[in-house]
């Protein structure tokens, strides 16, 4: 799966009709061109992404109605072999593991229901079990101890990112016992700001992308009544501006991506109708390529596999007819996430 942008242009809409309308069978051809496009310079550029690209882009597909659009042996083959000794994963065959690719390749194994390929075929497995928990360990390790975040990898880097990417990959892989889930609630709650929202760490800027980690690892955590729902309701509904797209902080001009990461958000904390569904899908619509397919950040720019994902989920969250229900805290299909949880999910 590559990164590369493009080629198209979003705003392009061609001869539709009034009303614009989701090019599906556009998006869906385009994400299966991404690894096509191997003579091309950005494609090795994008290399370190590789392993998040693929989980944009099934997730994508998945959410589009088109789960088989990726050859599936091919695509476990790929995760397995990003694979660490450690049990982590890294973004591409030769480069080293990081909490951030590990975290995409357990979502990629569990939408391939393909977990069971860890005890079989993982790193750390033996006599055909004890893969998944491998990756569990590994994960487990990044924790410290002391405070209840985690480091992206052995380098130290500390981020909200992690911690939430960490509680994700354990929880679907059952292994949240590995790790001290009320040390993490409480470092999250160390983040809080004056305005309801989370930065990367004690003191730092609210971001709505932080935001969106630090709720949905509360939620994994089922700790989602330590925040301060009506504060951070009003600063993220203030994330909408004029054109009916979101940002993801003030002054910032509005971007696709946070069509996810805001919404997302409010949705945790049930405060989802308080920003405009209406203008925030027609933004998101005038944001894709309806010819060549995929989605930009804003209308006029190239698009990439990254906004097409988060542009779908966002309206898959809205609701939009003909799109599988997404889960706001994984963003993964939510009938996976019930076959992992129960329904109850």
């Amino acid at each position: 799966m590559s990164l590369v942008s493009g080629p198209g242009r979003a705003g392009n809409i061609g001869a539709l009709p009034n009303e614009l309308q989701l090019a599906v069978e556009a998006h869906v051809k385009y994400i299966q061109s991404l690894d096509t496009r191997r003579d091309e310079l950005e494609y090795w550029l994008t290399e370190h992404l590789r392993l998040n690209g693929v989980y944009w882009g099934l997730t994508a597909l998945h959410l589009l109605g088109r789960p088989d659009a990726l050859p599936r042996d091919e695509t476990i083959a790929f995760v397995l072999s990003c694979q660490h000794d450690s049990g982590g994963f890294g973004a591409a065959p030769g480069h080293d593991a990081h909490l951030l690719y590990t975290v995409s390749a357990v979502q990629i194994l569990v939408m391939a229901n393909a977990v069971s390929e860890l005890d079989s075929r993982g790193k750390g497995a033996e006599n055909g079990k004890d893969g998944a928990l491998a990756v569990g360990k590994y994960l487990a390790g990044l924790q410290n101890r002391e405070t209840g975040t985690f480091t992206g990898d052995e380098w130290g880097e500390e981020d909200t990112r992690f911690l939430y990417a960490a509680l994700n990959a354990l929880s679907l892989l059952h292994l949240l016992d590995l790790v001290d889930v009320p040390l993490a609630v409480k470092y999250i709650e160390s983040c809080a700001n004056f305005d309801g929202g989370y930065g990367v760490c004690p003191g730092a800027e609210t971001h709505s992308g932080q935001i969106f980690a630090c709720l949905g690892a509360l939620s994994i955590a089922g700790r989602i009544d330590v925040v301060n729902k009506d504060k951070l309701g009003r600063w993220l509904s203030e994330r909408q501006v004029d054109a009916g797209g979101l940002n993801g902080r003030p002054e910032k001009l509005e971007d696709a991506c946070y069509s996810w990461w805001v919404a997302s958000s409010l949705a945790m904390i049930g405060k989802l109708k308080w920003i405009d569904g209406g203008k925030l899908t027609n933004y998101i619509l005038s944001c894709q390529d309806t010819e060549n397919g995929g989605i930009a950040d804003r209308p006029g720019d190239m698009v990439d596999v990254f906004h097409t994902h988060f542009a779908i989920a966002g309206l898959s969250l809205l609701g939009y007819p003909g799109l599988e229900e997404v889960d706001a805290v994984y963003c993964m299909p939510k009938k996976i996430t019930q076959q992992v949880f129960g329904a109850a999910v």
